[in-house]
């Protein structure tokens, strides 16, 4: 090797010394990472932690510093230390930390595969495993969140390390809960004989009511042992960042008389709920969803974590009205709270009066679509749109279930003639519920809210403000899907986007579609054939008129009151109909009253109208039961029509023959 070689040589194993005393353990390795500076200044700051990283193995959880400017309470440094060694992969339900008492870090996991110690998430690819000087193996994980054990207050008395549920229920007055008190749960628990619970070894989920959520005299009194049990998720510990959006868990309340299930769900706002659900009831626990804010969360103790809850699990003892207002204020339902309140309260007097009455309230985030706000000033159309929310009758789940069992189930609403449409897709936990009113689709995110006279559901949009246009309702309502494919294979629903215009669309639901099987089963089955699709966009186009204003249906019974009959400007032509008020089991074949619906006359055929005045941004659509449709619309037998296909061949036909004279 020459001289210069091996000058070369030299220099590199120089600086790879010099590297490795660089970098000789987690200590070295923190303080070269700009990103996690402020951690290091801690660990500098704090000789059990300085000894830890010289002298042992250890697992750190060290945050960024980013997490740090978010953070506002005091840096534990010693809670982020164990004194064992854990790869992601090693890392068990629980590691010790080194802060005093040895108070337990609690890991989990969701189903994306995320690690979260506490409620901190372990950022992916960023953890460090190495041996320090010493020959101890060190492992560091970059976590997204500073890790906050239980806060005592300064002029606690006692001195309070690492206490079991239990024992944090008993000193509460001495820790750090934002002013809560506990006091009334902790009083229910001693006299139920339930402290064992709180007591019990291993990892659970406790959820405590605090004092203020007792402010109704009688309810501390139906806190009994079962109660408390539904407060108490066993065997599974949950913080609110790993938690998975409204995944049931089994509560320690679950028997064969008896069943409760608790989970957890984050609003947009940030606000994080928990809520029991009572599947199976006795006399003394109703079925049914009770909601409850967390006003204090994830508070690690030595057999789990604790969540303060702004009202009690379980207990159904407040009317529709008073969960609206208790949820008004500051909570779920803030602003449809407002919204009733801004129009004078009469619609809340409505509401109290009812007997049974069940609510579909919109979250705080549907009230935030752009045409709301300008409705908000008419007063007339807000109750309206209010009234559409509201049903005089208890409607759960299961009651929704059993009339969707044949068809998509109808409900009236408190405002005359007007009706709610829940389709049920799915089963089970993974059902989806839909509710469409006034032109509106919207998801029940939350069901079942149970109260002592009804029931509320939350809702992801305001019934009865339309968000799409003529084109956009029918792609996605589930009782126009027929009419939809065919306007999509004949092009026909191409001109349904334009907001230009104002169309007024006569669209036949799909049980009316299977109807004409019966009475033209040859006709029905060449409308859906797009070898026909001129014969069917020419059935649409008498289905929509295009004006410059929509047609309500009270507009055309007062035209045809006036007139006899009602000329409506089509595509091509026009079309004439008569519409006329009828009282009738018109919506509902198993209907237990009668009310006032349309019908509309055309060609000597009486249609009932299933849906009146469905509101979309360009125009209305009126749902019917039949299709304007004749027999002769299709002929097909004879030959009387070729198919687009024969049309085809035959011009391809044509034009060789053509050529073929041409070239002769």
């Amino acid at each position: 090797m020459t001289s210069s070689g091996c000058r070369g040589l030299t220099a590199a194993l120089l600086l790879l010394c010099a590297t490795s005393a660089a970098i000789a353990d987690l200590s070295d390795k923190l303080r070269d990472d700009s990103e996690l500076s402020q951690f290091y200044s801690q660990v500098e700051q704090n000789p059990i932690a300085n000894a830890t990283l010289t002298l042992r193995s250890c697992t750190i959880f060290v945050p960024t510093n980013e997490a740090f400017q978010r953070y506002k309470g005091n840096i534990h440094v010693l809670y982020h230390i164990s004194t064992s060694a854990f790869s992601k992969e090693q890392l068990p339900k629980s590691v010790s930390s080194d802060m005093d008492g040895n108070p337990p870090l609690y890991i989990t996991k969701n189903r994306n595969g995320d690690i979260y110690v506490n409620n901190a998430r372990i950022i992916p690819s960023l953890s460090v495993e190495m041996t320090n000087r010493e020959g101890k193996r060190q492992v560091m994980h970059i976590i997204d969140e500073v890790l906050q054990p239980l806060s005592v207050q300064k002029n606690a008395q006692d001195n309070i390390n690492n206490p079991d549920a239990m024992q944090f229920l008993q000193m509460a007055e001495q820790l750090d809960l934002n002013d809560f008190h506990l006091r009334t749960y902790r009083s229910q628990v001693t006299l139920a004989k339930k402290e064992s619970v709180y007591q019990s070894p291993g990892a659970h989920t406790f959820l405590i009511p605090i004092d203020e959520s007792f402010k109704l005299s009688a309810r501390s009194g139906l806190v009994d042992a079962k109660v408390i049990d539904g407060h108490v998720i066993p065997n599974t510990v949950i913080f609110t960042a790993a938690s998975q959006h409204d995944d049931p868990k089994t509560s320690a309340a679950f028997e064969d008389l008896l069943k409760v299930t608790v989970s957890f769900f984050k609003q947009k706002d940030g606000k994080m709920y928990v809520k029991s659900n009572t599947i199976v009831g006795d006399a003394k626990h109703h079925e049914g969803v009770v909601l409850a804010e967390i006003v204090k969360a994830n508070i690690p103790v030595q057999n789990g974590v604790v969540h303060l809850i702004h009202r009690p699990l379980m207990i159904i003892d407040t009317t529709v009205t008073d969960f609206l207002k208790e949820n008004g204020e500051n909570g779920a339902l803030r602003k449809f709270y407002e919204v009733i309140m801004d129009n004078g309260g009469e619609v809340l007097d409505d509401i109290t009066n009812l007997s049974e009455v069940t609510i579909l309230a919109p979250s705080n985030d549907a009230w935030n679509a752009s045409l709301i706000e300008n409705l908000l000033r008419n007063r007339k159309k807000m109750r309206e749109i209010l009234n559409m929310h509201i049903i005089r009758d208890r409607l759960n789940v299961d009651k929704i279930r059993q009339k969707n069992a044949n068809m998509i189930a109808q409900v009236p609403t408190v405002n005359n003639n007007t009706f709610l449409y829940f389709n049920v897709k799915g089963e089970g936990a993974d059902a989806v519920i839909t509710v469409e009113g006034g032109g509106v689709n919207a998801t029940i995110v939350q069901a079942d809210v149970a109260q002592t006279n009804g029931y509320v559901h939350i809702i992801d949009r305001v019934l009865g403000v339309p968000h799409t246009t003529v084109l956009g309702k029918l792609e996605t309502d589930p009782m126009m899907s027929d009419t939809y494919k065919m306007g999509q294979f004949s092009h026909f629903n191409d001109q349904l986007n334009n907001t230009q215009r104002r169309f007024t669309y006569f669209v036949p639901r799909d049980k009316g579609w299977q109807k004409t099987e019966l009475d033209y089963p040859s006709a029905h089955k060449k409308l859906f054939m797009p070898d026909f699709s001129y014969h069917s966009k020419s059935i649409l186009e008498r289905h929509l008129a295009i004006a410059d204003h929509v047609f309500t249906m009270k507009d055309l019974v007062q035209y045809s009151q006036q007139a006899g009959n009602v000329v409506l400007p089509t595509f091509r032509d026009s079309l004439q109909i008569r519409v006329e008020e009828e009282a009738g089991h018109l919506h509902d074949e198993n209907a237990s009253h009668e009310w006032t619906g349309y019908v509309i006359i055309w060609n000597y055929k009486k249609i009932n109208v299933y849906r009146p005045d469905v509101e979309c941004t360009n125009g209305i659509i009126h749902v019917i039961d039949y299709p304007l449709l004749e027999e002769k619309d299709v002929v097909v037998s004879g030959g009387s029509y070729l198919t687009e296909s024969s049309i085809c061949i035959l011009l391809a036909n044509l034009i060789m023959i053509t050529v073929a004279k041409i070239l002769n």
